[in-house]
């Protein structure tokens, strides 16, 4: 017997990579990911690569392609402790689908990246399932992704996700913060909650040292709702009635400003040209009650919050002030509730706050 070979031999299987299991989890997720095909989808999943046709991008003047990636992060977390998996997908497609619509893109296609401890088929299709909700609600494809099984560097009960969406604009109709004028008006898109961002600090002050009881029993502070449903609630995607309005008043949105990690203070500045200041009118929105009760509960300043959670807006609309109520109507149309929220002043290419303290003041 040559010496390179090892009687005690050791499978795949063995060494805790489960090849049928994995071959499992992707037949129960070919029907959902089948949901969000678009018409220019090529073939199937299963390839070494997604195929998407841009025969239509030959009737664009400039046609660019944008990009962008990104991942759930500690939320997941709380998906975990919760034992529920189902709208976390949501938040990842959401995260790269609205970071791409801030340029005035249209997403195409999306792929994900899901690494687990210990692949369990059904565990997996329910994310799968909350991908493929995510892609049918920004109107992208699912072309593909990858699942890796990593025992020994994951717990078997731990996961992680990332993806990647592609979109694509014409260069004439890009929104371009070069172009926000002092004058022009905020307009504000209400959040469904935190939506992905904060998490750390939302797990250390609510989640941790906390009973399964205490995360499910319904608090009236939060409306009637438990703890771990209102930190669940996933990202809202704005893509359809964001380019609804881009179609309908061609020219009115100047830029616009996807709320993420940094709160509105670190996103919307980068909307902003570096001749003027977005002025934010604190308390001409609701902020949703699980933002205040995780402020609250860290016992956070106006200032920190503002630059920690979104505090009740998703998304920001920079649009010229003789459009606004075109704006303002379409988006309430296509069923999206709008806040005006401040305007754009001669500056530096900060975010400032008119009334402050008043944060929490809204009244309808």
């Amino acid at each position: 017997m040559p010496s390179w070979v090892n009687e005690d031999t050791v499978t795949y299987a063995q060494a805790g990579v489960d090849i049928e299991e994995g071959a499992r989890a992707v037949a129960a997720i070919k029907g959902a990911v089948h949901e969000t095909y678009r018409p220019e989808v090529i073939g199937d999943i299963g390839g070494f690569g997604g195929l998407f046709s841009l025969a239509a991008a030959k009737d664009m003047e400039d046609p660019i392609l944008v990009s962008g990636t990104d991942g759930v992060g500690t939320k997941l977390k709380v998906a975990q402790i919760a034992e529920k998996h189902g709208t976390v997908g949501i938040d990842l497609v959401a995260m790269c689908a609205n970071d791409i619509l801030a340029t005035g893109a249209e997403p195409l296609f999306f792929l994900d990246y899901i690494a687990v401890g210990k692949l369990k088929a059904e565990a997996v299709a329910e994310v799968v399932g909350g991908i493929a909700e995510g892609c049918k609600q920004a109107g992208c494809a699912l072309i593909g992704g990858e699942m890796a099984e990593h025992p020994g560097v994951m717990d078997p009960s731990d996961y992680d996700l990332s993806g990647f969406c592609v979109g694509i604009v014409d260069r004439p109709l890009m929104l371009d913060p070069a172009s926000v004028k002092p004058g022009d008006v905020l307009v504000g898109l209400a959040s469904s909650g935190l939506h992905s961002n904060g998490y750390s600090l939302a797990r250390k002050v609510c989640v941790e040292g906390k009973t399964r009881y205490e995360l499910r029993l319904q608090r009236e502070e939060l409306g009637g709702a438990a703890l771990e449903d209102a930190l669940l609630a996933p990202t809202r995607i704005y893509v359809k009635p964001v380019l609804s309005v881009l179609r309908e008043c061609p020219g009115a949105v100047r830029a616009l400003a996807h709320i993420t990690g940094g709160g509105i203070t670190e996103n919307l500045n980068r909307a902003l040209p570096a001749t003027c200041d977005a002025l934010v009118d604190l308390g001409n929105w609701p902020v949703p009650p699980v933002a205040r009760f995780v402020c609250e509960a860290a016992a956070l300043d106006e200032t920190e919050a503002l630059k920690t959670f979104n505090m009740g807006l998703g998304m920001v609309l920079i649009v010229a002030p003789d459009q606004v109520q075109a704006v303002e109507a379409a988006l309430q149309a296509a069923g999206e509730q709008t806040y005006r929220v401040g305007e754009i002043t001669e500056g530096e290419g900060v975010v400032r706050y008119a009334h402050k303290g008043a944060l929490y003041s809204f009244e309808g």
